[in-house]
């Protein structure tokens, strides 16, 4: 069973929707017996970064997401989600992530228009399970302004935009992230989600 975490950032419907067309059991919940159950854990997300922390610290979700971590339980963030999951974030002001991953979130850099939102396609960095379904070239749907800054050793996957490498999909040890949108990209993200519900023991 994957606990898709409610903290009120995102249209948990779509990704939630995503999980069963893959025949996922999912719950959407932000109960810390619930999350506790699950065999893996979903972090979705849209909006702006200080308000996903403000809402993970008001509704109690950060401790029990690091017991998770510890605890080996494969946790996956979405473009928000993503993002939060590394050390910090400069959106707004700077403000701190749950640090599970290292780096930061910092406005674009790019020779193109901001935000940068469509279709584009991925360039593997290294391999992942998290990839193995997804062939390099294959095409995802991206929304975002901000982006990870992060080490050669966590980047799974990077677009190419406006000049620029954009990270694409991050990993470190049991805890991923994917700035587009799986559950907007078609079969190509349904093979990724495949591949996560691989990793559920």
């Amino acid at each position: 069973m994957v606990v898709i975490i409610d903290y009120n950032v995102g249209n948990l419907k779509s990704v939630q929707n995503a999980f069963e067309r893959i025949g996922v059991e999912t719950i959407v919940s932000r109960d810390h017996a619930v999350i506790r159950q699950a065999k893996g854990i979903v972090l979705p997300g849209v909006g702006t970064f200080p308000v996903a922390m403000d809402n993970l610290k008001r509704f109690d979700l950060m401790t029990i997401l690091k017991e998770r971590k510890d605890a080996g339980i494969p946790i996956l963030g979405i473009c928000l989600g993503m993002q939060i999951l590394f050390e910090k974030g400069m959106e707004i002001k700077e403000c701190k992530g749950l640090g599970f991953l290292d780096g930061e979130i910092r406005l674009m850099e790019v020779d193109d228009k901001i935000p940068h939102m469509g279709w584009n396609e991925l360039c593997f960095h290294q391999d992942h399970p998290l990839i193995q379904n997804i062939k390099e070239k294959d095409f995802v749907y991206f929304v975002h302004s901000y982006m990870a800054y992060v080490p050669s050793q966590e980047l799974i996957a990077y677009c190419e935009y406006g000049g620029e490498k954009i990270t694409a999909i991050v990993a470190k040890e049991n805890v991923m992230g994917c700035q587009f949108h799986p559950e907007k990209s078609g079969e190509v993200g349904k093979k990724i989600l495949l591949a996560f519900k691989e990793m559920i023991k």
